[in-house]
């Protein structure tokens, strides 16, 4: 019989109750540690959706909701998928390890996360040659290792007693593939790399269902159910039955639509414009460095910790800080500098080519509008956004390759690249979309407007197909 007495029970809006181990023997770690442990609690303080929680009042959640939603997601996943894989990989071990390893990487995929998420890694991790996945991998690694080898037991299974969990494969599988990175893994190991990399994976199934609930877009945005009854490993990979293809196409078309509508809105997107030039100017007084020279200080860096801290600086003695805290007092009262005047939709096909094109760089788009401004114009302030999303993934990169289809009329399992549903994705979708300042006149939007139109044609005003 199940010792109940062993686990506790949260309860989430998205998946109901959902289980972790808090009761272990003392020389044990229980996820119930894991959960506590300041590098995990700090995900509280740090919003899931970056800025969009200024546009969209109800999207509160945090990153810690959504690891443990995806802690539980790979959970349901091993359960679906185990036997699968054991048929695939003749060296697997126990499903009890490969569930408590999935878990732990659902658990901690994020934990090298900073303030505004995915922004800060484009305006701060990167001058460090980090991102926040290379980030977290070092904190699995060094921060957490000696807590993720005692690891023993997860809800539902234990170890075997000659098993142990190994942190550097936790930290391999929550890092972005790259090539040739595959050559000294077991093959069990490689193919679950399809639940954190692929099309549909723990992170992706349960920020789009939660992104969804928590803004008010849709609380049954795609049906999760069906499409884990038709996922099985075969000897190819993580693969699809044909039943099933409706509902990941459907999955992928509601996760399109999260973008356009609340990741990619016109006002989300302002924020984050107004919040660049802030970061530009404010990041060497945030944080004094690299972040893995200073993991304890980088431990206490949180939204949280941020907003209040800049706050603060309209009151400072130093003069540098007080004008920047005018602005950064600005941005709390959610006074932006930018407003959306004119945007463009682009979808690429498979015969259209991104890079071919100027909209590959919002260099080219500005230049190219400010040609076909009226010369009292030309010098007007202008920022050219450019938000990018991916439907389907590109074959050639590393990241690519992770899914197929298996059609039950001829038995065969091929690539899901070739299937005609899944073909009527488009390849990329793009948004061009332009800002002027806010105190900009009026017959400056309206020059703008005319240009696009003099680029791209008074047809592009909907959408542009296969550019």
């Amino acid at each position: 019989m199940k010792d109940f007495t062993r686990e506790s029970l949260c309860h989430d809006p998205i998946h109901g109750y959902i289980p972790f181990v808090s009761v272990v023997e003392p020389d044990e770690t229980s996820e119930r540690t894991l959960l506590d442990n300041p590098w995990v609690q700090r995900m509280r303080q740090i919003h899931q959706l970056q800025t969009a929680w200024w546009v969209y009042p109800s999207a509160e959640h945090t990153r810690f909701q959504h690891v443990v939603g995806a802690m539980h997601m790979a959970s349901r996943m091993i359960d679906t998928l185990y036997p699968s894989l054991a048929e695939t990989c003749g060296d697997l071990p126990s499903q009890a390890y490969i569930e408590c390893l999935t878990r732990l990487a659902a658990l901690l995929h994020d934990v090298g996360h900073g303030p505004f998420g995915h922004f800060f890694d484009a305006h701060f991790l990167q001058d460090h040659g980090l991102t926040h996945e290379t980030l977290g991998a070092h904190i699995i690694r060094h921060e957490l290792g000696s807590l993720l080898g005692n690891v023993r037991r997860c809800p539902n299974r234990s170890l075997n007693d000659n098993e142990k969990i190994d942190p550097e494969q936790i930290a391999w599988l929550i890092m972005r593939p790259s090539s040739g990175d595959t050559a000294s893994r077991p093959r069990w190991l490689v193919m679950l790399r399809s639940l954190f990399c692929g099309l549909y994976t723990v992170d992706n199934m349960d920020f789009v269902m939660r992104d969804a609930y928590m803004s008010g877009y849709s609380q049954r945005v795609y049906d999760l159910d069906r499409l884990l009854r038709y996922s099985f490993f075969s000897s190819q990979g993580l693969t699809i039955h044909e039943r099933g293809l409706g509902a990941l196409v459907r999955f992928r078309r509601a996760r399109s639509e999260l973008f356009r509508a609340i990741y990619f809105h016109r006002t989300v997107r302002a924020i984050d414009k107004t919040l660049e030039g802030l970061f530009r100017d404010s990041k060497q007084y945030l944080f004094p460095g690299n972040p893995l020279e200073h993991l304890e200080a980088y431990q206490q860096l949180t939204e949280w910790s941020l907003l209040v801290d800049v706050s603060r600086w309209p009151r400072s003695e130093n003069v540098k800080l007080r004008e920047l805290g005018l602005r950064w007092q600005r941005l709390l009262s959610r006074q932006v500098d930018w407003v959306a005047v004119d945007e463009r939709s682009l979808v690429y096909g498979e015969t259209g080519t991104e890079t071919s094109s100027i909209f590959s760089e919002a260099a080219l788009v500005e230049q190219a509008i400010r040609s076909r401004l009226p010369e009292a114009s030309q010098e007007m302030e202008m920022q050219v956004d450019l938000p990018r999303h991916i439907d389907r993934p590109d074959p050639q990169t590393a990241a690519a390759g992770q899914n197929f289809l298996y059609l039950p009329a001829s038995g065969q399992t091929g690539p899901l690249t070739d299937d005609q549903l899944y073909k009527h994705l488009p390849v990329s979708q793009l948004i061009c979309r332009i800002y002027l300042r806010k105190t900009a006149p009026p017959e400056q939007a309206a020059a703008v407007a005319k240009a696009l139109d003099s680029l791209l044609g008074s047809s592009s005003r909907d959408d542009l197909t296969n550019m």
